[in-house]
């Protein structure tokens, strides 16, 4: 005969009405004409199915079930481990259909949250994300390596940056990167809950990561972090990620060297960015662009050089500062003040109002890493300069100054006489 659900019941009665045949319905709702008579004649007469009224089988175990729904929570319920665990302990012989049916009129789902769309003005947001290429062929060496993606939001002009690791330092290397191919910096980055960027929490309740922060601060843009479990949230990078690992494919590609990569993505993506269309303005993404480039922050002349701590520390009397375990000079100026510390790749910057004021190597044996220059120059009304060497003073820095292989017994012998 043929069954026909609550839309198709519908679309019968409005098709009669409206002067159809009952064999035309039929062959439009694809069942025979007997399936048409027969629902036409229940619906006259008012009929309901009796299936509605029937008492489900689970019925029976319905404080079983109510307490397995209550060890669940709010999460996601497997109806099928449900009904052995009930067959299992309760000794239930009905069908785990019945128990769908069950559970279905019982616990009605939850209502749907419809999605927002919008689209953001131009200039206003960049979406970042890193993606994974694991056995990537770079030379004669098999590695895997990381690609951070970001994308204007308005516009959807892509930049990629590749990289060896995921560090705070290849965070920031990467932010950089794709700021000079965007040529400038959006207002807000949305970015994902990645420790480099949340030290903790997530979403608008995470706490931002302090070096992360500061280098927000330097670049001037807002860290809008993603809500947990939500990749709609940033669906233009999501959408750019899944179009690099389709249209860029970098497996099928031969490159002698992360740059060799990175040259042939930078290609790679300026065609794209021909090809695909801006869906708020209808042209190339590659003409969106150029429109909302003027919109970006613009670089500054000189790039900051990446950083994975940031501390405040007080200057000393003694013109240090301490910093992973070691001291460092700074100009003595800056004396009974806070400095800013930052740990670069080899190297520690001190800065004061964003202005680097002395650089030292890291990480290195001596505890103390002093600089002499930073003792020297006039003073200022605040700071006086410390008290010149003596006689004693600059003949020491003499000897230290000479190998020892070139100190002489004579060297040695004036020093003496320095002294008395």
């Amino acid at each position: 005969m043929g069954c026909l659900d609550s839309e198709a019941l519908t679309a019968m009665s409005v098709l009669l009405k409206q002067g159809q045949t009952q064999s035309a319905v039929a062959r439009l709702l694809g069942v025979t004409e007997g399936a048409v008579r027969y629902h036409r004649r229940r619906r006259a007469e008012g009929a309901v199915d009796g299936r509605s009224r029937q008492v489900a089988k689970a019925a029976g175990h319905a404080e079983a079930i109510a307490q397995w729904r209550g060890v669940c929570g709010d999460g996601a319920v497997n109806i099928a481990a449900l009904h052995d665990w009930l067959v299992r302990e309760h000794g239930y012989s009905g069908s785990l259909k019945s128990v769908q049916r069950y559970w279905a009129r019982t616990f009605p789902a939850p209502a749907i949250r419809a999605r927002r769309r919008v689209e953001t003005p131009s200039g206003a947001q960049a979406q970042v994300d890193w993606a994974e290429f694991p056995g990537m062929v770079l030379g004669e060496e098999v590695v895997d390596l990381s690609a951070l993606v970001m994308t204007l939001s308005w516009s959807r002009k892509r930049a990629i940056v590749w990289s060896r690791s995921k560090d705070a330092l290849a965070w920031q290397s990467c932010h950089l990167g794709c700021f000079q191919r965007l040529g400038g910096v959006a207002a807000v980055m949305r970015i994902d809950n990645v420790k480099t960027a949340l030290s903790k929490g997530a979403g608008a309740w995470g706490e931002i990561n302090p070096t992360y922060r500061r280098f927000a601060d330097q670049m001037h843009f807002h860290v809008d972090a993603c809500q947990v479990r939500q990749p709609r949230a940033k669906g233009k990078v999501e959408r750019s990620v899944r179009d690099c690992r389709e249209y860029l494919d970098p497996y099928n590609g031969v490159f002698g060297s992360l740059a060799d990569l990175q040259a042939w993505t930078d290609e790679r993506m300026s065609e794209r960015a021909d090809q695909l269309r801006c869906p708020a303005t209808g042209t190339s993404v590659a003409q969106a662009w150029e429109q909302e480039r003027c919109l970006l922050t613009r670089l500054p002349e000189t790039l900051p050089e990446p950083f994975d701590v940031a501390v405040r520390r007080r200057v000393g009397d003694d013109c240090l500062v301490s910093f992973e375990g070691r001291q460092y000079s700074v100009p003595f100026r800056f004396i009974r003040q806070d400095v800013e510390v930052r740990g670069l790749s080899g190297q520690v910057m001190c800065l004061k109002n964003c202005e680097a004021i002395a650089t030292h190597p890291r990480g290195t044996k001596a505890l103390i890493n002093i600089d002499p220059a930073h003792f020297e120059g006039e003073g200022t009304s605040r700071v006086m300069p410390p008290l010149p060497l003596g006689r004693m003073g600059r003949k020491l820095q003499e000897i230290a100054a000479s190998g020892v292989q070139h100190r002489s017994l004579e060297l040695y012998a004036r020093l003496a006489e320095v002294a008395r």
